[in-house]
């Protein structure tokens, strides 16, 4: 094609998001139950929607500050206060985002310099590498496993870093493993990070969805605050995918130079997600802790039925997913989920499109009601029993 010759050449070569790739023949066929996209099952509640209408009802549809609604600054800070113990000021340390993926692109563009080197957990989600490229970075693969309950340690990074490393990427909990990183865990990589002098990105989205004791942010820990820019929304915990509502909270400085890109690119979030993500900071904790409580549930049904049927599986800590291992079966990962889906209708995720260290897994999503896991878990043992 003539247009072929136009487009950027790192363009061209970023592969497709291996997650829409299978949702995308999810879509375009019938009696397929897909337990592929890492979305809420849940309606966002109620009080927040209400607050969306009558924010439309009252005309407020005008543009905000860049930084965001002074009022959805002050409510995040009282939020990461009361649940994390960070103190940040609403009016300089604050930024609300498009989406915590907004919120990805800006801290790196913020940070890189052509060639400047990014540590990215391996598996981990697959947004981070292709924006690291779109920013002429190198994404350096820190690969993790099961044994070490897929965290990353000191030596893991050490071996990775170089004279052009500038930043890590901390996600956890993390998709599509489940892992978390406790604080003992966090506190024996502090040494490493701060003698090579590295930026970390926090993105803790799933930060609300723990299930074993209380999340704990890197940004609390001594001296780690003024080197980490934490991203975090409200897509997941508030089940708030559409709204695209996130925010970045960091020093000042990072504030700052972050603000130059949004204000040139998006502006600002939509005034009524805004204003709708008050709503949902001071008025539902009790909704927060319900879909968590359901997502436990879920969460132990599924790895208990993974189990059953003969896969070896990890047991996740947080977010909602699972990430069992189909090595047993002799097939790659995208082996393994085209025949699931043809065979059996059912739609994963193959585990090698985050990262290396993927294949041989597959990421499957327990946001989805208990029938519907039931369900998908038949079909597999019927598929298991062929495959195993």
């Amino acid at each position: 094609m003539i247009e072929d010759k136009y487009i950027s050449d790192i363009v061209k070569n970023i592969p497709p998001s291996g997650i829409r790739k299978f949702f995308d023949l999810v879509t375009n066929s019938r009696d397929i139950i897909s337990l592929g996209v890492g979305e809420p099952d849940f309606v966002t509640p109620w009080v927040i929607r209400k607050e969306g209408i009558d924010v439309l009802d009252r005309g407020s549809t005008t543009y905000t500050s860049n930084l965001g609604l002074k009022e959805l600054r002050e409510a995040i800070s009282f939020f990461l206060k009361k649940h994390y113990d960070l103190n940040y000021d609403p009016e300089r340390e604050i930024m609300i985002t498009v989406g915590a993926s907004e919120a990805i692109d800006l801290a790196l563009r913020c940070l890189l310099n052509n060639g400047d080197e990014v540590l990215v957990p391996a598996p981990s989600y697959v947004s981070y590498s292709p924006c690291i490229e779109l920013t002429r970075g190198i994404p350096v693969y820190v690969p993790t496993d099961e044994k070490n309950n897929f965290v990353i340690t000191p030596d893991d990074l050490k071996s990775k870093i170089t004279n052009k490393t500038k930043a890590l990427i901390l996600p956890y909990p993390n998709n599509p493993t489940g892992a978390i990183m406790k604080k003992e865990d966090l506190e024996e990589i502090l040494d490493v990070i701060i003698d090579h002098d590295l930026i970390v990105i926090s993105d803790e989205i799933y930060s609300e969805l723990t299930y074993d004791g209380k999340h704990v942010s890197i940004a609390s820990l001594p001296g780690m605050k003024e080197r980490t820019i934490l991203l975090n929304g409200f897509s997941k915990a508030f089940a708030m995918t559409g709204w695209r509502l996130g925010y970045i909270a960091a020093e000042h400085g990072f504030i700052e130079a972050m603000n130059k890109i949004h204000q040139y690119t998006t502006i600002c979030a939509p005034i009524m997600a805004q204003y709708a993500g008050i709503k949902a900071i001071y008025e539902c904790e009790a909704d927060i802790e319900k879909m968590r409580k359901t997502y436990d549930q879920r969460r132990r049904l599924i790895v208990n039925g993974f189990r059953e049927i003969g896969f070896d599986c990890f047991e996740p800590k947080g977010a909602f997913y699972i990430f069992p291992s189909i090595k047993k079966t002799g097939l790659s990962s995208q082996e393994f989920c085209e025949r699931l889906l043809k065979e059996e209708k059912i739609a994963v995720v193959p585990g090698d499109a985050f990262g290396p260290g993927g294949d041989g897994f597959i990421r499957v999503s327990y946001a989805y009601s208990i029938d519907k896991i039931m369900k998908a878990l038949e079909r597999i043992e019927s598929f298991a029993k062929r495959v195993l």
